[in-house]
């Protein structure tokens, strides 16, 4: 048997074992996993501090680097944020709606763990704590699969919190953990229809294409984010700027970054003549469109790809457009559906934009770097799903639940 066999077959079972937990099982484990992390810190940044040195040698962006990098700042983040989840409700046994039907019988849909979630993820460590506190609460066991980037960065996290777990009695299969960077075990998992319930994968578009055109698991397609923000001719051009220059610049290398900025023709010269010196400050590269050009001759001119590129980097591609409906329509065509926002003291620009606008996350005045589970009261995120299924958006613990019908009668036959 594979080794990554042996693992999905060991989660099966801690899965099962898991499901039976109350909620207070669950919460203590999640309490012990943040202290094991904010007492084990030192071997977490030690093996951190190997995956930076490796990332600076092959001479890794910045913004992937800061993506990277772990600290105890947010050592500590990660482990308040297992103890957000602890406090969350345990959505496990939640009766989401029942009935009584005329023959006696009453129905009920109960949420119920998915059972093994398997998650094939790029660069972040962070996303290891996330998805493991996250599943360990909806009562899921986890498979992880990271990139060779963070190989030892994760390994180290992973020993950390299945210590935390087998303390409190839990299997430490419950986090099964491929530490192989094999291409050829990522695609095994893909393979493990059966004992795999359902494949997450986090990253770029390469990754996650790869995933859904190889797998036989079902597929919740997350992360990808060519995010806008569109300045609007009725924008506190003030305001603008602020939320353009946070969403760009304020962590270039997440999926909720803004990548495009649209302008209304109507405020362009006043809101980029504003803008774009507060943008390279902070080191932003324009990629501007004709009338961006006439209005700033410095910029870089954007080619149709820019449209459509998550850049993960200090780069902004920028567009002067002469309504709403062709701001819509431009993020409609070009967007992936991640997180789009409108600058606007119009109400009814606000209202068409929300309602128009086919993405997981719409904003109003606001920067998009918020969508985010935790900023969103979730407590952490599994991931960003873009898909239309049963989970859209920040996925948090309801996510990682299906449901099933319980049918209670006192001897009914069907005629």
């Amino acid at each position: 048997m594979s080794e990554v066999k042996r693992i999905a077959e060991n989660a099966k079972k801690a899965g099962r074992a898991l499901a039976k937990l109350r909620a207070e099982e669950k919460n203590r484990a999640l309490y012990a996993m943040a202290r094991e992390l904010e007492e084990k810190k030192d071997k977490i940044l030690s093996a951190n501090e190997l995956d930076l040195e490796s990332a600076r040698a092959n001479k890794t962006s910045a913004a992937l680097v800061d993506r990277l990098t772990l600290s105890e700042k947010r050592i500590s983040e990660m482990a308040e944020g297992l103890r957000d989840v602890a406090s969350l409700r345990d959505p496990v046994g939640e009766i989401v709606e029942g009935w009584k039907l005329p023959n006696g019988l009453t129905v009920e849909k109960v949420r119920v763990p998915l059972g093994v979630v398997g998650i094939i993820y790029e660069a972040r460590p962070n996303v290891t704590v996330d998805a493991t506190g996250l599943c360990i609460k909806s009562g899921n066991a986890i498979i992880l699969r990271g990139s060779s980037s963070a190989i030892k960065s994760n390994k180290a996290l992973v020993e950390v919190l299945s210590d935390a777990l087998a303390s409190m009695g839990i299997s430490r299969a419950s986090i099964g953990f491929i530490d192989s960077t094999d291409r050829a075990c990522a695609v095994e998992l893909m393979k493990l229809h059966g004992l795999v319930d359902v494949l997450i994968p986090r990253g770029g578009e390469s990754l996650i294409r790869t995933v859904v055109e190889n797998s036989t698991v079902p597929v919740i397609e997350t992360g990808l984010g060519n995010c806008h923000v569109f300045v609007d001719e009725y924008a506190d051009t003030e305001m603008a700027e602020r939320i353009v220059v946070n969403a760009k610049t304020q962590r270039p290398g997440v999926c909720n970054a803004c990548e495009t900025v649209l302008v209304h023709k109507n405020v362009a010269a006043s809101f980029l003549k504003k803008a774009y010196p507060s943008l390279r400050e902070k080191g932003v590269t324009l990629r501007g469109c004709p009338a961006t050009k006439k209005i700033i001759p410095g910029v870089e001119e954007a080619s149709e790809k820019d449209w459509g590129t998550e850049y993960l980097d200090l780069i902004l591609a920028v567009k002067v457009v002469d309504s709403l409906d062709e701001a819509i329509a431009h993020i409609n065509h070009y967007g992936s559906g991640h997180s789009d926002a409108i600058i606007t003291g119009n109400y009814e620009n606000a209202r068409r934009f929300t309602e128009e606008v086919d993405s997981s996350a719409v904003y109003v005045n606001a920067s998009t770097r918020f969508t985010d589970g935790g900023e969103f009261g979730m407590g952490a995120e599994i991931g960003i799903s873009t898909q239309k299924l049963h989970a859209r958006g920040p996925m948090s613990l309801a996510e990682l639940t299906t449901t099933k019908f319980v049918i209670c009668g006192e001897g009914q036959i069907r005629e």
